[in-house]
């Protein structure tokens, strides 16, 4: 079937349901019982605590980051016991190294001064605490975040015990237990190094502010917004996965999980108006995967390419812009072939919610984001901007039940107006007039009807978000162990110069081979352990090789991406393989083609920066800069017309084989930045698009006798 409804009747208005959020390594909820009421007080404690560090920052940052992986042990051993443990004794056993785990925080908290006083002379129990920590932190990775991720971290870390005893050039001068146990517990190059720096100031926060967001209703916004817009286009169930994903990664990024929340009604969706298994599948994986390219928050990523660059937010969201559109851009297209080459249309117009009319009545829930998204370019820290933002949420959220209580639409106007005037008060006045609209705000739904049930939603969003930043903590906390290895022993120092001895000939194979090291990477750890690791071994190496900084890293960090697509581990394709009913394989194959995108942008960027509104190049010189970014832009866009037909073998008729393979080649001369290609590759493209074009028409007649 190809049509959205078919009979007499007036066909009921569709909506995408918002699927629970599925936490990496973990079932819903918080358990059963008392235990499950303790984890999920635990979260809240947890996110108040964050909370309360971001908005005024008074404890220090070494005790910030203890006591942020402390909560992340308590809190996901604890979810551990309640969720998976089956006997009463594993169960025991869980808490006890949940509570261990807070212990090593609130050690770090107490002996703060006198940890810094006797660094690198540490006593017995700072010792044996510090080797808990490693211990737990391992433990925890493996149970939430898999074996592999964990497995190459205990690689590095039994590199610094046995690297002395290996051959040039992989020797070290070797390292006693007591100075490991120091640079991996309580050095800020190891467990507590940038990235749970990151994940404690930056990146729980904006998870938090999704989970409320999420609780607001945002993500219907989304879904009403995405079907009602692009349901009717041809392909339409496909075009408002594509959408919807682009939108959700606006607040959120999480790929894998995303496409087990959203796929369970998307696909079948698809399927059921004529997609192949498969195709649907890959649209629903590849979309998935996208949102952690997608400004502003970009998955949690951005937050630590600024930090580790030491580059304002703005630049790393500016330099995504294009390259995250050119990514959904060739989903649409690709999907808009497909759909035209098994001549299926789109959704009944009267069966979809009308986009406008869902944008008029949720309107103030884009508020914050627009707000988010103002704070970041006008210049306030990415800690500031998403702690107003949350705020503002808050405000919002218990706003709403009031305003409902106030019977005429003027006066409702003056609510909101006055109560917009004093929570944006807080870019003169400070946080705490924030905080002190927020409690008159909970005094007030304690009082009035209406006002508890908004208040729940507002702790559960707080315990939801503690639980969502599990998975990225954990792996944050893990790959410091990579890190201080890196740093320790100076190993990242040789693949550098091996990278660039291969560049100084060749820069298109030391691109290759840092694309080929993050697949593999990628290929059983998630996209944020994938980025820290291979930036802090290739990223130096580009960088040297004359790629620009911001440029180096975005390549690293796409093919991250790429690898939770790319077969044969393909992850994003078998968590949709069961609601597709379709091999993995093959949706991992078809996701390939779909981000196509993916693959060619972060090679054409490197040789072209201007695509990611970096450095200029000749055209700028000669032309000015914003000629040369159009330029760019129109090549890139063309590129992904041609290779889309190429993938999909149809343009405005079904193509052969030979047909196929010229419109890759021209892609591939577009692209190629290599003089007269450009050229070529316009007039290869222009001709065949013309005699594409002639033949279909020709043929027209013919096909409908």
């Amino acid at each position: 079937m190809s049509q959205a409804a078919q009979g007499q009747e007036k066909p009921d208005i569709i909506h995408i349901p918002a699927g629970e959020e599925q936490v990496e390594g973990l079932p819903p909820g918080f358990g059963e019982g008392i235990a499950g009421k303790v984890a999920f007080l635990i979260a809240i404690a947890f996110s108040v605590f964050q909370i309360y560090v971001a908005a005024y920052g008074s404890i220090p940052s070494q005790v910030v980051r203890a006591m942020h992986v402390g909560f992340l042990l308590l809190l996901g051993f604890g979810l551990i016991a309640n969720l998976r443990a089956t006997s009463s004794v594993a169960k025991t056993w869980f808490w006890t190294l949940g509570i261990l785990g807070f212990a090593t925080g609130v050690y770090n908290w107490v002996f703060y001064v006198d940890l810094i006083r006797r660094s690198g002379f540490l006593t017995m129990p700072d010792l044996v605490v510090g080797a808990v920590l490693i211990v737990l932190v391992f433990e925890a990775a493996r149970r939430i975040m898999g074996l592999p991720l964990a497995v190459i971290a205990l690689l590095f870390l039994l590199y610094c015990f046995f690297g002395n005893y290996l051959p040039a050039p992989f020797v070290h001068r070797g390292y006693d237990v007591a100075q490991i146990i120091d640079t991996f517990a309580y050095g800020t190059e190891g467990i507590f190094g940038t990235p749970i720096y990151v994940s404690a100031a930056y990146i729980f926060i904006f998870v938090v502010f999704a989970a409320f967001l999420e609780k607001a209703g945002m993500i219907a916004l989304f879904n009403d917004f995405a079907l009602g817009l692009v349901g009717s286009w041809r392909g339409g169930p496909a075009q408002v996965c594509v959408l919807s994903s682009a939108l959700m990664g606006t607040i959120s990024g999480s790929g894998v999980a995303n496409v087990v929340a959203s796929g369970q009604f998307t696909i079948p969706l698809m399927k059921r108006f004529g997609f192949r298994s498969a195709f649907a599948g890959a649209v629903e994986a590849t979309s998935s995967m996208g949102g952690q390219i997608m400004p502003p928050v970009m998955g949690a990523v951005a937050f630590i390419m600024a930090e580790t660059l030491n580059v304002p937010y703005a630049a790393i969201v500016k330099a995504a812009i294009i390259p995250a559109l050119l990514y959904f851009g060739a989903c649409f297209w690709q999907v808009y072939l497909e759909a035209g080459k098994a001549n299926l249309r789109g959704m009944d117009k009267a069966s979809l919610p009308n986009p406008w009319k869902a944008v008029r009545e949720h309107w103030p829930l884009v508020l914050p984001l627009a707000a988010l998204v103002y704070l970041l370019f006008a210049g306030y820290t990415p800690i500031f901007a998403g702690t107003m933002g949350l705020a503002l949420t808050i405000v919002l959220i218990l706003g709403t039940p009031l305003a409902a209580l106030i019977g005429p639409f003027a006066f409702r106007v003056v609510f909101w107006l006055a109560l917009g005037l004093a929570a944006a008060s807080f870019v003169e006045y400070g946080v705490n007039v924030l905080s002190l609209v927020i409690a008159a705000l909970v005094i007030a739904c304690v009082t009035f009807k209406g006002g508890r049930e908004t208040l729940q939603i507002c702790v559960d969003s707080l315990a939801e978000g503690a639980k969502n930043a599990l998975p990225v903590g954990i792996a944050c906390a893990i790959v410091g162990i990579v890190i201080g290895t890196l740093t320790l022993t100076g190993i990242a120092s040789t693949f550098i110069g091996w990278i660039i001895s291969v560049g100084e000939n060749n820069l298109f194979l030391s691109l290759v081979l840092t694309m080929i090291t993050c697949l593999v990477l990628g290929m059983g750890i998630p996209t944020i352990p994938n980025y820290i690791i291979t930036s802090s071994l290739a990223g130096p190496a580009l960088l040297a090789l004359d790629v620009p900084l911001i440029v180096s890293h975005m390549f690293v960090f796409y093919f991250g991406i790429m690898a939770d697509l790319t077969p044969p581990v393909a992850l994003a394709a078998f968590a949709a393989a069961p609601m597709a009913k379709e091999s993995g394989l093959k949706i991992g194959i078809q996701a390939s083609k779909l981000a196509i995108a993916g693959f060619v942008v972060p090679f054409m960027a490197v040789y072209t920066p201007a695509l990611m509104l970096q450095d200029p190049g000749p055209i700028a010189a000669q032309f000015g800069y914003p000629v040369e970014v159009t330029y760019i832009v129109l090549k890139a866009c063309m590129g992904i017309v041609l290779w889309g037909a190429a993938a999909v073998g149809f343009l405005v008729a079904r193509m052969a084989i030979w047909e196929r393979l010229l419109a890759f080649a021209a892609g591939v001369l577009l692209v190629m930045a290599l003089p007269l290609t450009d050229e070529a590759g316009w007039v290869l493209a222009f001709a065949w698009i013309a005699w594409h074009w002639w033949r279909a028409r020709k043929a027209t007649p013919a096909t409908a006798v």
